[in-house]
């Protein structure tokens, strides 16, 4: 016989209260990333020089101590989050933030106050860390690799634009507003319900263009024209005129490039900084100079970078690069961007990728007589002059457009279909063999044995950028003005080298 009956469950009630017993300190569990951050900061980095901004002994209210204030900013980092308002959501919210902070719960202006003055510290906190590295041995100090990653930073790429462009957008603008208060005027005329909104609306719209118009009025009267590496004037920026336009491999961003130099043995970055810059040929130097303040500070050793080998990817190929590293002693590999056309690997590659080798110097051909090049199609390039670039003084040679136009072979002359209907131009240093470093390079990279050290320079300096874009979800700088976006950066980088120093203390590397 079949009776009805309801089951019987134990209670689930979420919403029932609970006075729960925690000890914030066992919230924090060895081997992982809060545990390493907690115990670097008060046990085995000095941060007396955060101490020193406080003045509070005798008046005022107590202050956070920063030493909670940077454990929080570093675990939120390492869990990808970056806002300061997320940040304080996360020591009202989560328990591990709870324990590092000890259960205090900072403003969000707080935390975001503690990020942008660490300008002049940030520097000495990221040493420390770099020391903590040395003394496990994660250094190995004779390999290195250098690249960056560009990414967008808090300004809009539309407000860019040359000194000339942001005027006529001005003007622009000014006439836009002249034509909408004739309109309202007219339309102000009609006492009709839907007048009066259209008149509302109108208003709004003019308020908001005028205060365009302040906005870029008042740039151009407190600044001054940004000029690029050869002299000439580029694009400024209204909202941060530090950040520039950088082209990528998903169009044109307005942001900053993190630059980083990493060791090969354990992938820990030695020295790096954000540029406010797309081309990396620009800062091989101050990156260098930085690495060997760091290495030399934690080794007590001079020149720590002599002898050494830095590998760099086709964008820091240049002759000041070279020499730069020649007058520090350092064994440069920075192939030049046809490298890969000499190598005999690629050289079928025209029937795999269905594209044509492109016309490199070599393909021209000499007259020591006229001083002209011949190129594949027998027209003659004139020298029209000398030319420094990029520390590589030479001769620019030049055919005429009408010997270009219609040609059969512009696809492989011309790296840019946008160009075809130009001049081909042709760069041809003047230094002899014995002191161009770039023909030493090209010479010496088509070596098998440094080919294959130079393909060791992904292994070592792409994943860092994997982890800290992806794992980290570093996909933006939220910050203005190169010293803020530069701090934001760093404390990112410094979370990467923990993160190594956690698996260090895992016994990952043993």
């Amino acid at each position: 016989m079949h009776t009805d009956h309801m089951p019987r469950y134990k209670d689930d009630n979420q919403g029932q209260g609970r006075f729960l017993t925690i000890n914030l300190s066992e919230q924090i569990l060895p081997d992982t990333f809060e545990y390493t951050v907690n115990h670097l900061v008060d046990k085995e980095i000095d941060l007396s020089m955060l101490d020193a901004k406080y003045k509070n002994d005798n008046t005022g209210a107590p202050a956070y101590n920063p030493r909670v204030l940077l454990k929080v900013i570093l675990y939120a980092y390492s869990r990808g989050i970056f806002s300061s308002r997320r940040i304080a959501q996360l020591c009202e919210t989560n328990i591990i933030a709870k324990a590092l902070s000890a259960d205090s719960v900072p403003h969000f202006t707080v935390i975001a106050d503690f990020i942008t003055s660490m300008r002049d510290e940030i520097a000495r906190i990221f040493l420390e860390i770099l020391m903590v590295c040395q003394d496990m041995e994660l250094i190995g100090g004779t390999l290195f690799a250098i690249d960056g990653v560009k990414l967008p930073s808090n300004a809009a790429k539309e407000s860019s634009g040359t000194f000339t462009d942001l005027r006529r957008r001005m003007e622009k603008m000014q006439r836009t507003v002249n034509h909408l208060i004739k309109k309202h005027t007219a339309t102000d005329r009609e006492e009709t319900t839907s007048g009066a909104l259209l008149v509302q609306r109108e208003k709004k719209s003019i308020e908001k263009i005028k205060a365009k118009i302040r906005r870029i009025s008042s740039f151009l009267g407190s600044e001054s024209p940004r000029l690029g590496e050869r002299g000439k004037e580029v694009q400024s920026n209204i909202t941060d005129n530090e950040s520039a336009k950088i082209k990528t491999s998903h169009g044109v961003i307005q942001g900053y490039n993190g630059i980083a130099l990493a060791d090969e043995k354990c992938q820990v970055i030695v020295a790096t900084e954000a540029f406010g810059k797309g081309q990396e040929h620009g800062t091989f130097k101050p990156i260098l100079e930085q690495a060997e303040a760091n290495l030399a500070a934690i080794t007590n050793g001079k020149e720590p970078l002599s002898g050494k080998t830095v590998l760099a990817d086709t964008n820091y190929f240049s002759e000041a690069n070279l020499r730069t590293a020649k007058e520090k002693n350092i064994e440069a590999l920075i192939p030049d961007g046809n490298f890969r056309k000499r190598d005999e690997r690629f050289v079928d590659r025209e029937v795999h990728t269905g594209h044509e080798q492109k016309y490199g110097p070599e393909d021209f051909t000499y007259d020591e007589k006229a001083d002209t090049y011949l190129c594949p199609n027998k027209k003659r390039l004139k020298n029209i002059g000398h030319l420094v670039l990029h520390g590589s003084s030479g001769y620019r040679y030049q055919s005429r457009a009408s010997d270009c136009k219609g040609c059969r072979h512009t696809a492989r002359c011309f790296l840019r279909e946008s160009n075809r209907s130009g001049k081909r131009t042709l760069f041809v240093s003047d230094k002899n063999d014995a002191n161009n470093l770039s023909l030493q390079m090209k010479l010496k990279i088509d070596r098998p044995e440094m080919r294959a050290l130079y393909s060791r320079r992904m292994e070592i300096i792409e994943p860092i950028f994997a982890n800290i874009r992806f794992h980290k979800k570093l996909d933006r700088f939220t910050l203005r003005t190169k010293p803020k976006v530069n701090i934001q950066w760093v404390l990112y980088c410094m979370v990467h080298n923990i993160g190594k120093i956690t698996n260090a203390m895992a016994g990952a590397y043993s």
